[in-house]
């Protein structure tokens, strides 16, 4: 499986990551009392939000990463979790979005989806 480019910044900025584990469970609301809760799956999918630091050599890295290599963001590819270290697979929700720093650098924020 294709990997997240080694030219690409390993660890986001810390002040933007965001971290939401998967929804295995659904919840129906009763007429009266505690809703009832059930595991729905074991194979729930969590999202990871980051922000990376990039030039503006990296942010066409990034790019011809998305459309080309993913088709788009359509395929999978592994990706290393920035605070536990372990190796996933992940996908992009949508296509990065680049704020810029200044003339040079930009923010790009990135939306993964943690596939099972």
């Amino acid at each position: 499986m294709t990997a997240w480019p080694s030219t690409l910044p390993a660890a986001p900025l810390a002040k933007n990551f965001q971290e939401i584990a998967p929804a295995t469970v659904i919840r129906t609301d009763m007429d009266t009392g505690p809703a009832k809760v059930r595991q729905r799956t074991t194979a729930g999918v969590g999202e990871l939000q980051a922000t990376y630091f990039l030039s503006a050599a990296q942010t066409e890295t990034l790019d011809d990463f998305y459309a080309t290599t993913l088709a788009g963001g359509a395929l999978g590819f592994d990706y290393t979790h920035p605070r536990t270290g372990a190796l996933l697979t992940c996908r992009f929700v949508s296509p990065p979005e680049y704020t810029a720093v200044n003339g040079a650098y930009y923010e790009a924020a990135v939306a993964l989806e943690v596939l099972p």
